[in-house]
């Protein structure tokens, strides 16, 4: 503001200032403001990102794939409605390898950038790790992929088929580093529907 008011350059004035002392509460003072401003600064780079993955989704709403919009249907219904991280969790074995699929073939998304979790019940006939392999084979996903699973386990002495419980649980799958999917995403379905979520944006 000084340099600009001057009519010089900041280095200038820098040079003129830097040996004049500053009260700490002063010091103190400019040290919030200037972090105040690098963080509504990172904000708004971190929103104009978010905003062009949405126009991207956009625009590839307006090819009418089918895969993609199949995709991103299931996406709006199911789907973690989160700002930057993609998940989609469910006990249907062929709805997500479904989601796997549009993943796979409309983002070019590798088996290796999966990430995975399952929450079941375990029985003397089928470990967590039974479980794991089961998901893994149905959703064509490496097992390493997957984070540690919750599990809670029947007594001994159940059947495993207590009622109510799914016996390969429920399973989630996301994406490792996955804003500009989610984003693009969320641009499809507003594209696709004719609507508006400020929301999903900011």
């Amino acid at each position: 503001m000084i340099a600009a008011r001057l009519g010089v350059s900041p280095g200038s004035v820098h040079a003129w200032a830097g040996d004049i002392a500053i009260a700490p509460e002063h010091a103190a003072r400019n040290h919030r403001d200037a972090g105040k401003l690098r963080g509504k600064n990172w904000r708004e780079r971190c929103r104009q990102r978010r905003l062009a993955y949405q126009e991207e989704g956009r625009r590839r709403a307006r090819e009418e794939e089918p895969l993609h919009a199949m995709g991103c249907m299931l996406y709006w219904a199911e789907g973690a409605k989160s700002r930057n991280s993609l998940k989609l969790a469910n006990s249907d074995p062929n709805m997500l390898a479904f989601f796997t699929r549009f993943l796979k073939e409309c983002f070019g998304v590798s088996p290796d950038d999966f990430v995975a979790r399952v929450n079941c019940y375990t029985t003397p006939e089928l470990s967590a790790d039974d479980v794991e392999l089961y998901w893994s084979a149905k959703l064509g996903i490496p097992r390493a992929v997957f984070q540690k699973a919750t599990v809670d386990h029947f007594p001994t002495s159940s059947s495993g088929k207590k009622e109510g419980k799914l016996p390969y649980g429920v399973c989630a799958v996301g994406v490792r580093r996955s804003t500009w999917l989610l984003q693009h995403i969320y641009g499809a379905i507003q594209e696709y529907a004719g609507f508006d979520e400020p929301a999903w944006l900011d």
